[in-house]
């Protein structure tokens, strides 16, 4: 408060958290008897009081600040949502007026867009902003973005949408808008088509800021922003595009000016003089080159960064340049920074523009190097020009013109000296002409590639050779240039390399897929090679002489599956930073390897390796160093390795199967951080010095031999995860574990799982491990757990399943005040009744009890469980389950397996319950009346009574609903099955279509269209039709129905259940005079496509017990109209009572 109160001027946001703000105010309740003791402690000391009535006026100012009160009744989560979105807000205000600040002119930019965007109107608009190249667009869109982002439930801006669909198909760029859009990562789309459907399907509720920067085809705008109905109200969709056509007519558009002289001359100087006065002299200059740049923005800041820190006379002679190009186009215009570079500088700003641009900084910076023209300083040089820029994803990017500008340079070559798509290649190989002019070749897309011999002899300036996803086709390839310093080729088709190819420049290659046979003979000096991949060589017999290789750093053998040596010229490679040799399943022989510089070396499942390589040199302190050997078949591991490698920090030796025993010296690798030794079949031990590993957080020996971990792992104090869980078996001797003595303070998990412990073999101390959230116990076979288990306060996670010796918890487990899970399945519960204890547990989540037997008590009524598991317990009608409506917490319950008919009515007052799980339930004949929250249920389907009853359900609580209202259904989910053959119309189609029965419609008895569907696609709402026998065009029923409780994140396979209520679609106003069994067909349209759906009509109870449904009168129907379905599936209904003997 103090901070506020001051210069800091800093604001303050009390969050009151089960705290009544009143009794901050004024000190009341448990502050009033904290300031008594204060006040006591404080009463002679003056100073001591005046601090305390400070922290009275400190807590009274803060109760009468705006904040947020968190209280029971309250949904936390969504609370601290709005808490973080409403602090997002001022800091995002904040950034945006420090970083716009220095962007000339916005504030009017500003001002017109938000005229046109009209936030305060609840719509959707699409506003277009247009212009030509270089005015500004993306500034302007960006800052726009950047200032009304915090009124958006969600935002999402798609840079360079030309370029990136050019690089990527279009799929992938709706990818990244569902990725940004609902704060989750993933590929929901394969293709643009689904993307066209899954977008308006998930954001049509949604109220989003989107802006798709730089469009230049109609399918940019119609596969990411189709139509205004694609978004919730309020949405926006700003778009940028020099094409004015591709804006719809009755969208609002914005068209950038150039610059007006004073902004133009106010930009000028920032980048040409940065933060200093103009001298005199320079003034006349600067208004000739702002008058050449016709208030084109990016001209002007690229001509001023050139012309930065120049002097006079450089200036009048770029000057004269730029006047003499008065006449010529922008593009052209902007040649002259190019001109202005070295010619080392040309060199890498052509590079980018060609081909390299939205490439990681890093991978660029290598190519530029292994060509040696200083990327340090070039791209340095090219940065402070305003030709290129760092992203803030670390990519290498720059304005489209200035692209254009640097393929513009290459163009108008006579002999162009890099290419960059297939036409060209072609062309330059059939005619052989303008080769030796060629230095890069770059072609990252699948096309189909031939070479020729004579061109490619021609090539002697060739330094870059980037064929990836090329099918390359001819007998051979007999010629590649010495010239080359980066050559990647995905799915060379043939055995051998050209026998002349000897580039001793080479710095980097990369020949995944390939199918070598091998490199090449004999020794050959590379001595700039720094990375081999040959990864999936699948024919590749042995590795190249690495004698002529000093300065190798990268090694990829990944599964070259028919290698069955390295060669021993390895152990010269000192410079070697990874290894990796996984999956070479046929590798017998690999002598040596030096580790002086080694951070990482992979020989997972080298199955017929039976001896490590012998280790030359020592490992280096400072960065990561990882060793894994995991599931080879080494017999002996080389002891005095780890005598030497003190800055080792992981080594995984998983499914180790011949040998017993680690060695001790692994104990002197001080720096081991991760050890890893499960399954490793035959380990009996672990080495007493286990303790000496001062810096070990992960310890895994799971299913080994070991039983008795030496008494010094107690030391490990830095140990955050310790496992020794085993296999589900008998006879085995019993686990002890150590007294912990109030060592491993940062345990965090611990895993002993079927270790077969009994009682006394736990270490009755365990209550000190301070720091343990994870503790799993399952499968043992002790009868009580010590009495410290219940000091374990960090503790969150508890797994005592399959203890089936396990009668009573201990008596204070009420005090694990953290526990969040408690799984208690397959255990042996007194007398089959459960623990009151358990009702203590405030923090517990979700509480297991699966196969437990409990046949009677009741379940405690404190209990703060959200998910409860009571599946296969042998609950029956008036158990356990008769009042379980009082837990108000629960969210999931699982009954299934159990043996009631009946489910309680109290169920329907679990109001928190998202999901129910009756499958299995034999004997259940109906369903009870569901909560309101309920999403998904699990049920026997195949149970034509539970069908029944499910929708029964559903349309009594839709009973008011008629055809006048604003219509929501309620949808019900369950797992992914085939629709149920109670639903007797069946078809597979993209929309719902049944021809109904003659006199169909009951009058009072009929209830609705029950219907069941599953679709690859989320949608949140349908239109139902019902179209007359004799269809007019006026008189057909149509109703758009909003979908609630229709999880947008629920598999695609899962069946959804609704039923389309008579009353929420007949609308007698509407009829013509027409009865209802006047019309013939119900049909379904959705926003998605529905794979396979099944419908029936549904009546109320008491008609079906009195006449049942007459399997007769639908066969008629069927029959009749079974020509008239379309793409229907025609499936003989099952009765809904198979005994009755009417059917």
């Amino acid at each position: 408060m103090e901070c506020k109160e001051k210069e800091n001027g800093q604001t303050v946001i009390p969050v009151f958290y089960y705290v009544d703000p009143s009794h901050v105010r004024n000190q009341s309740e448990s502050f009033a008897e904290a300031f008594a003791k204060h006040e006591s402690r404080y009463k002679d000391d003056v100073e001591g009081m005046q601090k305390v009535q400070g922290w009275r006026n400190a807590l009274t100012a803060a109760a009468d600040l705006k904040g947020h009160h968190i209280h029971d009744g309250i949904n936390q989560s969504m609370k601290i949502d709005q808490i973080v979105d409403h602090i997002s807000s001022k800091f995002c205000k904040i950034g945006f007026l420090s970083y716009l600040q220095d962007v000339v002119g916005i504030n009017a930019h500003l001002e017109k867009l938000k005229s046109l965007l009209q936030i305060e109107i609840n719509n959707v608009r699409i506003v277009g902003i247009w212009g030509i190249g270089g005015v500004g667009k993306t500034t302007i869109a960006k800052a726009i973005f950047d200032t009304l982002s915090h009124q958006f439930q969600a935002t999402c801006f798609l840079a360079d949408v030309k370029e990136n669909a050019r690089k990527n198909q279009l799929h992938s760029l709706q990818n990244t808008l569902l990725s940004e859009l609902l704060k989750k990562k993933d590929n929901y789309v394969i293709n643009k088509y689904d993307g066209k459907c899954m977008i308006p399907n998930r954001l049509s509720s949604m109220k989003v800021l989107i802006v798709l920067d730089d469009i230049d085809h109609d399918d940019h705008l119609e596969y990411l922003a189709g139509d205004v109905n694609w978004f919730g109200n309020g949405s926006r969709v700003i778009v940028t595009t020099r094409n004015r056509k591709l804006i719809q007519n009755n969208d609002a558009i914005y068209e950038v000016q150039t610059l007006p002289d004073d902004e133009a001359m106010q930009l000028f100087n920032q980048h040409a003089f940065k933060k200093e006065v103009p001298d005199e002299c320079f003034k006349k200059l600067s208004l000739e080159v702002v008058n050449q740049a016709k208030g084109l923005p990016l001209a002007i800041k690229v001509w001023g960064s050139m012309l930065h820190k120049e002097g006079e006379d450089k200036w009048e002679t770029i000057v004269d340049q730029i006047k003499k190009k008065s006449n010529s186009e922008i593009v052209e215009k902007l040649k002259i920074s190019y001109d202005g570079l070295e010619p080392e500088e040309q060199k890498i700003f052509l590079d980018i523009a060609c081909f390299l641009r939205g490439h990681e900084k890093k991978e660029v910076m290598k190519i530029v190097d292994s060509c040696d023209f200083g990327a340090e300083y070039g791209l340095k040089v090219l940065i402070d020009k305003s030709l290129v820029f760092i992203s803030k994803y670390g990519t290498i990017e720059m304005h489209d013109l200035i692209e254009d500008m640097g393929k513009h340079i290459v163009k108008m070559q006579k002999d162009p000296n890099r290419i960059w798509n297939v036409k060209d290649f072609e062309d330059v190989i059939m005619n052989n002409m303008g080769t030796m002019a060629v230095e890069a070749i770059w072609l990252p897309r699948f096309d189909e590639l031939s070479f020729s011999k004579e061109a490619m002899k021609n090539m002697q300036s060739l330094r870059i050779l980037y064929i990836r996803g090329c099918l390359l086709t001819g007998d051979s390839i007999e010629y590649l240039p010495n010239n080359l310093r980066w050559f990647v080729c995905y799915f060379y088709p043939w055995k051998l390399l050209p026998e002349n190819f000897n580039p001793r420049r080479l710095v980097h290659l990369d020949l995944q897929w390939n199918s070598l046979h091998y490199l090449w003979n004999e020794t050959k000096q590379f001595l700039s090679l720094r990375r081999i991949d040959l990864s999936h060589s699948k024919s590749l017999k042995r590795t190249p002489d690495f004698k002529g290789m000093p300065n190798l750093e990268y090694l990829n053998l990944q599964d070259c599956t028919s290698l069955e040596e390295v060669q021993h010229s390895l152990k010269y490679c000192k410079k070697l930073i990874q290894l990796n040799l996984s999956d070479c399943g046929k590798l017998k022989r690999f002598p040596y390897v030096n580790v002086e510089s080694l951070e990482y070396m992979n020989l997972k499942y080298c199955s017929s390796l039976g001896k490590f390589p012998e280790i030359l040199g020592r490992m280096k302190q400072g960065t990561a160093r990882k060793i894994i050997t995991s599931y080879s078949r080494i017999r002996e591991l080389p002891l005095y390795f780890f005598d030497h490698q003190p800055h080792l920090i992981e080594l995984h030796l998983n499914g180790i199967t011949n040998l017993a025993s680690l060695p001790s010296s692994i104990c002197k690798s001080k720096g081991l951080v991760k050890l890893h030794v499960s399954n490793w079949s035959k380990l009996e031990k672990l080495p007493e010095e286990i303790g000496d590993l001062e810096n070990l957080e992960d310890l895994n020996a799971s299913y080994t031999l070991i039983s008795r971990p030496p008494s010094s792992i107690v030391r490990l104090n830095k140990l955050k995860r310790l496992s020794f869980g085993k296999d589900k078996s008998e006879d085995r001797v019993y686990f002890v574990f150590p007294l912990v003595n109030e060592g491993l303070l940062s345990l965090e998990y611990l895993d002993l799982s079927y270790c077969n412990i009994i009682d006394g073999r736990l270490p009755e101390d365990i209550g000190s491990l301070s720091s343990l959230k994870h503790l799993n116990l399952s499968g043992n076979n002790f009868e009580h757990l010590p009495r410290s288990i219940a000091q374990l306060g960090a503790l969150e996670y508890l797994d005592l399943s399959d203890c089936k010796r396990l009668t009573q918890l201990p008596k204070g487990i009420r005090c694990l005040f953290s526990l969040k899970k408690l799984d208690l399945s397959y255990c042996n519960i007194i007398d089959g009744r459960l623990p009151e204890d358990i009702g203590s547990l405030l923090s517990l989540e979700e509480l297991n009890l699966s196969y437990c037997n409990i046949i009677d008590g009741r379940l405690p009524e404190d209990i703060g469980s959200l998910s409860l598991n009571l599946s296969y317990c042998n609950i029956i009608d008036g158990g356990l389950l008769e009042d379980i409506g009082y837990l108000s917490s629960l969210e999931r319950l699982n009954l299934n397996g159990n043996n009631f008919e009946y489910l309680p009515r109290s169920i329907s007052q679990l109001g928190a319950l998202q999901y129910l799980n009756l499958s299995d339930c034999k004997i259940l004949t109906r369903l009870p009346e569901f909560p309101q929250q309920l999403h998904s249920i699990d049920a026997d389907w195949s149970n034509d009574w539970i069908c029944n009853s499910l929708f029964q359900n559903i349309s009594s609580l839709q009973r008011d609903i008629c055809a006048s209202d604003t219509l929501s259904l309620r949808v019900l989910r369950s797992q992914p099955q085939n629709i149920p053959n109670w639903f007797c119309h069946q078809g597979m189609d993209t929309s719902v279509s049944v021809n109904l029965p003659k006199n169909w419609y009951l009058s009072d008895y009929f209830l609705g269209f029950a219907v069941c569907y599953y679709g690859e696609y989320y949608f949140d709402c349908i239109t139902a039709h019902l179209i007359p026998l004799c269809d007019d065009g006026t008189s057909s029923m149509t109703q758009k129905f909003a979908l609630s409780n229709n999880s947008q994140y629920s598999h695609k396979w899962y069946i959804k259940f609704l039923l389309v209520p008579f009353g929420g679609l007949w609308d007698a106003s509407n009829a013509n005079g027409k009865t209802p069994n006047n019309y013939g067909c119900f049909r379904i349209y959705s926003p998605g496509a529905i794979n396979n759906f099944g419908v029936r009509l549904l009546h109320k109870d008491e008609l079906e017990l009195h006449i049942g449904i007459r399997r007769s009168r639908y066969e008629e129907a069927s029959n009749s109209s079974s020509k008239k379905q379309r793409s229907q599936v025609q499936v003989p209904l099952l009765p809904l009572f198979p005994t009755s003997p009417e059917l």
